[in-house]
């Protein structure tokens, strides 16, 4: 299913597992500035447009769960999809040293126009999978997967490989936290490189508030650059998500 702010794929697939992608595109529609924000392409190709990577990761991890994916269609400068209405980065200005000039005059009424056209349709589609899903008996596992940037300009490199953000909720952190403490060449992150205690976020939005298991994971994106790469780390976390559950104690 293909909406112009939002792709699902495996729909009619168990929705035991849902995976999630805020930040899959850097598309800007054409509703939007022409479809043009007045960024270069070394800007909409690099993370402040989108999350270099997830997409393809994301339908390789929800492949090996047999979950159905819901990605965003437009770039996180359009509108942040991964925040909640009244968060004052919703909509930015200035990004990682690049001034974003179609944004430089978005006033109250383009944030709401933008809102209507991107952000809420895509958290509708999503309320609607959850919807389906405990109707239908199950308590899904909703897994968030983001990649980052391997350094901010003018900041330290960043050494993990693989972030794990939580908020109150550990029943997925935690068994996944210990299993991939057992790969000898993994740096894993507790709430890095950023933390997962946002509130209005999609995580507490669709996690947090409805008291549903939850996890978002980040992948540093220098190691998901090619299709090979993406499918690689995305099958890799399915298995180690199953290896943890199957280990993790009754509940989880």
């Amino acid at each position: 299913m293909t909406h112009p702010s939002y792709e699902i794929v495996g729909a009619e697939r168990d929705p035991a597992w849902i995976v999630l992608c805020d930040h899959a595109s850097n598309r800007v529609p054409p509703e939007i500035s022409g479809g043009d924000l007045g960024l270069g392409p070394e800007d909409m190709n690099r993370h402040i447009a989108w999350d270099v990577g997830a997409r393809g990761a994301a339908l390789a991890l929800a492949d090996t769960l047999s979950a159905p994916m819901i990605a965003s269609r437009f770039s996180r400068l359009v509108i942040d999809p991964n925040r909640g209405e009244d968060d004052p980065t919703l909509l930015m200005k200035l990004y990682d040293g690049s001034i974003i000039p179609g944004n430089r005059h978005a006033d109250a009424a383009e944030k709401e126009r933008r809102l209507a056209l991107c952000h809420r349709p895509y958290h509708d589609a999503l309320t609607r999978l959850i919807d389906g899903a405990v109707a239908a008996g199950a308590a899904p596992r909703l897994i968030s997967l983001h990649s980052f940037t391997p350094q901010l300009r003018g900041r330290p490199r960043r050494p993990w490989e693989i972030g794990l953000l939580w908020d109150r909720d550990d029943r997925l952190f935690r068994p996944l936290y210990e299993r991939l403490q057992r790969e000898p060449d993994l740096t894993v992150g507790d709430n890095e490189p950023y933390s997962g205690r946002l509130t209005g976020d999609t995580m507490w939005r669709h996690g947090t508030a409805r008291a549903l298991p939850h996890l978002l994971i980040e992948i540093r994106n220098d190691l998901i650059r090619t299709d090979a790469e993406q499918v690689r780390w995305g099958r890799a976390l399915g298995r180690w998500l199953l290896e943890a559950m199957d280990e993790a104690p009754e509940g989880a």
